[in-house]
């Protein structure tokens, strides 16, 4: 039987539930169980549930049906646990390093409590970590062990069920369960210090309560809302207060709960917009039956709201709200604010279009920044004109990249009276960056964001610890810009995980494979000798693509391998495709017979296609070749430096299946040793590119461009991705 049973319910928690779980597994102490439990998290956080109990005997992954709710998953966990204490941990929170330690000491040092308070720390969706009054609050109590009835300020430890053990044969003796909805949480946390004959406090942070970003977009049609209205916070403490009238040992503490469900109700009322009478009668049929005798109201102005409230005084409470409105209004200046100018032609163009109906038959595609037709959206793009016809598709081109638009493909440049028209009144949105600020989204109007590569290094919000990456990025415009979101694309369960995280918002992940990467299934050899020929590879040359990444803090390209020694020890039967990073528009190279400069050339696909192996530092290009199933080299001269500068998600020099791609050299020279002694396509080696391609490669079918059209344009439900 373990000491401690850590119950971690989780529902949408998918970008954050891995940091989660492994802060619990990675404590000193571990006479623990771990029970995770969800309901169809259509995020598919159950799958990293599953992922670490099939990796970790402490840890059990329970499946409810659809519909559990936080009670149900809550409950159900309880259910299973057999520990000694009960802890509850939410998906996007951790346990601090070495809190289940302390908790544990603490535990023995106080006679094995009925209940212990714990701290916690809170760190905002925006922001630095702080501390809590919680936290101050314990630092002023003793260690115990307390009652309720000796320290009424036990009810100021904030009412959460993730701050406090609670013995689990207290909780199946005196029935803690959690009722349904938001409240359901904060009355068990009530009732566990409310019947515990010992609580115990422990003035330690044990929890890193992390905020997470509110979504009101979101909806769950499978999420229970019971419970999140203000007469079912009624319904809550009326269901506390006949608890605690049931068990008679409990009359001490009566009048204070009471008394905390009068206030809490009171707090209620400004919130309440509609139904206030039948609001105000619920609050009076609550002091009816449950206030004790001998109850005093405060004296003065104090408990004027209060007495109305409990006598059900509608009218008197309306008159009241009246007269401090009144007031108010009359120490405030009235300000009036006259209509600016007018705006510029094109706001004013562009506001009118907005006016008219959208066309459902026209779509709008968009890559880098407006460079071209290329990446996700185009192979989306021409599935599209395959699979929905119908559906005219528009491209956003910028003027000088007009050229490069393929014959045949209708585009717009942007500040064009055009351009303003179609974002107007399109339906469709397809682009793998975000669409510039300009750009209102209207109703009705669907935003599919493609991205353009499997994440290594750390993207979107996770960028606010990495001051150097983040180059003065605007995070309050960038959630403007991903709340436009209804789908983001996602080429594997990797890459699901840390969107989720990155990009906090209420789209809907589509789960497809990568559709620029369709061609890799689909390419024939044909077209691949067509490829090689056109880019000047000679027949039987080894061809390698080297494609080292941008560095956000450097200002330039750094070319950090010596082509000319490597091209002369590898020998003129290979070639190398030298492809800068987009951003920096070309490599600069000096003549080497060897070496063919691909940096302007438009598609990366097929320079994927032509190349025997590829060269990387920490491209994401990696993933998509890995596609292929042929060799990836690392050339990683400055892995720390990227690593802590930068920010990444796993360590890619780890060497462990699943994370490291092939061999790894960090000069020059051991970079032409891989490819003169055979180490670059070896037997370790191809098994290491296996687990990789199994973990970032799922749905390598060729089918991931129609699964989205399918699901975006065409309403369909495609079949589930990696299936026939």
């Amino acid at each position: 039987m373990p000491r401690l049973s850590v119950i971690i319910p989780v529902r949408r928690a998918r970008g954050s539930l891995r940091e989660c779980l492994e802060s619990v597994l990675s404590q000193s102490f571990t006479d623990i169980e771990v029970i995770g439990v969800d309901d169809g998290a259509p995020d598919g956080s159950g799958l990293v549930l599953d992922e670490f109990a099939a990796r970790d005997s402490r840890v059990q992954a329970v499946h409810l049906a659809p519909g559990a709710g936080a009670h149900g998953r809550r409950n159900a966990g309880a259910e299973r646990a057999t520990g000694d204490y009960l802890l509850f941990l939410e998906g996007h929170y951790i346990h601090l390093p070495g809190a289940l330690q302390a908790i544990a000491d603490r535990l023995e040092a106080t006679g094995d409590p009925d209940a212990l308070l714990f701290g916690h720390r809170k760190r905002p969706f925006r922001g630095k970590t702080r501390s809590t009054r919680s936290l101050e609050k314990l630092a002023a109590m003793p260690e115990g062990p307390l009652t309720l009835a000796e320290r009424h300020d036990l009810l100021d430890i904030a009412p959460v069920s993730w701050n406090r053990a609670v013995r689990r044969t207290l909780a199946e003796r005196e029935s803690l369960v959690f009722g349904p909805g938001p409240h359901g949480e904060r009355m068990y946390a009530l009732e566990a210090v409310a019947v515990a004959a010992s609580v115990a406090t422990l003035d330690t942070a044990c929890v890193e309560h992390r905020t997470q970003r509110h979504l009101p977009g979101l909806v769950d049609d499978a999420e229970p809302s019971v419970g999140s209205t203000p007469l079912e916070l009624v319904d809550a403490y009326d269901a506390l207060m006949t608890f605690v009238e049931a068990r008679p040992a409990l009359k001490p503490v009566r009048g204070l709960l009471f008394d905390r469900a009068v206030q809490e109700l009171l707090s209620a009322y400004p919130g309440v917009t509609k139904r206030r009478r039948q609001y105000v009668s619920a609050v009076a049929s609550f002091h009816g039956a449950h206030r004790p005798d001998g109850f005093k109201f405060p004296g003065g102005a104090k408990g004027l709201r209060p007495q109305l409230m409990g006598g059900g005084k509608y009218a008197a409470l309306g008159a009241l709200d009246t007269a401090l409105a009144t007031r108010r209004n009359l120490r405030s200046a009235p300000t009036t604010a006259r209509a600016k100018a007018k705006k510029q032609f094109t706001k004013r163009y562009y506001t009118a279009q907005r006016k008219l109906p959208l066309d459902p038959k026209l779509a709008v595609y968009a890559a880098y920044w407006n460079r071209g037709v290329s990446c996700n959206p185009e192979a989306i793009y021409r599935k599209a004109k395959e699979l929905a016809p119908d559906i005219h598709g528009v491209w956003v081109v910028s003027k000088n990249q007009v050229d490069s638009v393929p014959e045949g493909i209708d585009y717009v440049v942007p500040g064009t009276r055009r351009y303003w028209s179609v974002l107007a009144r399109a339906t469709y949105f397809f682009n793998n960056v975000n669409f510039p600020d300009h750009l209102v989204k209207r109703p009705g109007q669907i935003h599919v964001m493609t991205h353009h590569g499997t994440p290594l290094k750390i993207m979107g919000m996770d960028q606010q610890n990495y001051p150097a990456a983040a180059q003065g990025l605007n995070f309050d415009r960038l959630l403007k810009r991903v709340d436009r979101w209804d789908w983001s694309v996602s080429a594997n369960p990797h890459s699901t995980e840390v969107w989720s995280r990155a990009y906090p918002s209420a789209a809907r992940a589509l789960e497809t494979g990568y559709p620029r990467n369709d061609v890799f299934a689909t390419a024939t050899e044909e077209q691949i000798a067509r490829i090689r020929e056109d880019l000047g590879i000679r027949p039987g040359q080894r061809a390698l693509l080297y494609a080292p990444t941008h560095r956000d803090y450097e200002s330039g390209f750094t070319n950090r391998l010596d082509l000319d020694k490597f091209c002369a020890e590898v020998g003129p039967d290979t070639v190398v495709l030298m492809r800068a990073h987009y951003f920096y528009g070309g490599a600069g190279l000096p003549e080497n017979a060897s070496v063919i400069d691909v940096s302007m050339y438009p598609r990366v696909e097929d320079l994927c296609l032509a190349a025997d192996a590829l060269i990387t530092d920490y491209s994401s290009v990696m993933f998509d070749y890995a596609h292929l199933g042929r060799p990836i080299v690392i050339h990683a001269p400055d892995w720390e430096t990227y690593r802590t500068v930068r920010g990444v998600v796993f360590d890619l020099l780890s060497g462990q299946p699943g994370e490291t791609p092939g061999a790894v050299a960090t000069t020059t020279e051991e970079l032409a040793a891989a490819f003169t002694d055979g180490s670059w396509d070896s037997p370790e080696n191809e098994a290491l590119l296996k687990a990789f391609k199994e973990r970032f490669c799922p749905y390598d079918d060729g089918r991931a461009s129609e699964r989205v059209v399918r699901r975006v344009l065409l309403g369909e439900e495609p079949p589930a991705a990696g299936t026939v």
